[in-house]
């Protein structure tokens, strides 16, 4: 499918606010597969994923964790202690050069996609739903993005408990990975894979900055001495984040993908299946980027007001902090020794910091 090249006009907040009530009303009132009976019905008719899909799946999500395993223990974690970093920056250190080299190359894969590959879709949303049909062919192209993206959030939702850093915000990631593997899976097999394609755009660039600015401040000490230009590129590193989470997700992401799926989808497809279900997951999208917003405003306000020097990723338990949440589930749970090693599991040696 070739995208539009004209550039559809984007709606105000409220625009899409009035307008998703009125067609999710009328929606409701006319839907034809609601009710769980239905809904199976629906699934067995639209949905579609091959064995070999699905077993490709699995095996990139074993190739991901073991390149993950093999890159931290060969290349980054011996390169941060040759940097002489901090200990507990030696641990965290690799996490974050995963996901950046990963969603560096993820990202711009998908830009592109949008933008070199006559796939018109970010300049004109309502494209995404053209034409659809269901058990339409999937472009080769997109496909393979599908299941790259689609396989890493797979590896994220184990990593998550295994391998990284324990946050506070680390369960709500951890229902993200399920939400964003949930919405890859289900735009691949109703072939809303244009609109899928969209939404990676939109997140991975906060990803690529996030990761950046948390390498340099994990570099800012190191060999015991403090290196400005580190400090300079997280204070950078940062700013772009944020104004790019502000741009992406709470911008583009309701206004362009938000309102082509609650509104102008009905207009190209009035039958079209699950339509509460998918736009119900980018809801759930939506209310986290929110959420995490509210994170980037904290450390804003705690820079401006003199509570924080420099920039550090207010979602990292301190250490009395970490002490406290550790005796609290240890306490709850009975088993203190469960509880420290889930968190040396995820890539804290509480011990070093």
């Amino acid at each position: 499918m070739e995208g539009v090249l004209v550039e559809e006009p984007m709606p105000g907040y409220l625009q899409l606010f009035f307008s998703s009530c009125s067609v999710m009303r009328d929606a409701y009132r006319n839907c034809k597969d609601c009710g769980i009976k239905l809904s199976i019905q629906t699934l067995l008719d639209h949905a579609h994923l091959t064995p070999t899909e699905i077993l490709l799946f699995f095996l990139f999500v074993v190739m991901w964790t073991s390149l993950r395993w093999a890159l931290t223990y060969h290349l980054f974690m011996p390169f941060a202690q040759w940097c002489r970093l901090h200990p507990k920056d030696v641990v965290k250190m690799p996490e974050s050069a995963w996901k950046l080299v990963f969603y560096t190359v993820s990202w711009s894969y998908c830009t592109y996609l949008l933008f070199f590959c006559n796939y018109g879709f970010f300049h004109n949303p309502s494209s995404v739903f053209y034409n659809w049909k269901s058990g339409m062919q999937v472009p080769m192209d997109i496909a393979f993005a599908y299941l790259i993206q689609g396989s890493f959030y797979g590896h994220s939702i184990y990593a998550t408990i295994y391998m990284d850093a324990w946050r506070k915000d680390s369960a709500v990631m951890l229902l993200h990975h399920f939400i964003t593997l949930a919405l890859i899976a289900f735009s691949y097999a109703f072939r809303f894979h244009n609109i899928g394609l969209l939404v990676l755009f939109l997140h991975d660039i906060n990803d690529i900055l996030l990761e950046f600015t948390k390498l340099n401040v994990y570099f800012k000490i190191r060999g015991g001495k403090s290196h400005v230009i580190n400090d300079v590129l997280s204070s950078v590193g940062f700013v772009g984040f944020g104004i790019t989470w502000f741009c992406f997700r709470l911008y583009w992401f309701p206004l362009k993908v938000l309102y082509a799926s609650y509104v102008t989808s009905l207009q190209s497809v009035p039958n079209i299946p699950f339509y509460f279900f998918f736009n119900a997951l980018l809801f759930a999208l939506l209310l986290m980027n929110i959420y995490w917003f509210l994170f980037i405003v904290q450390m804003v306000v705690k820079v401006l007001t003199g509570q924080m020097k420099g920039i550090n990723d207010v979602r990292e338990y301190e250490e009395n902090e970490f002490q406290k949440s550790l005796e609290a589930e240890s306490h709850s749970s009975g088993h203190q020794r469960s509880g420290e090693g889930k968190h040396t599991r995820n890539g804290i040696n509480r011990k070093h910091q």
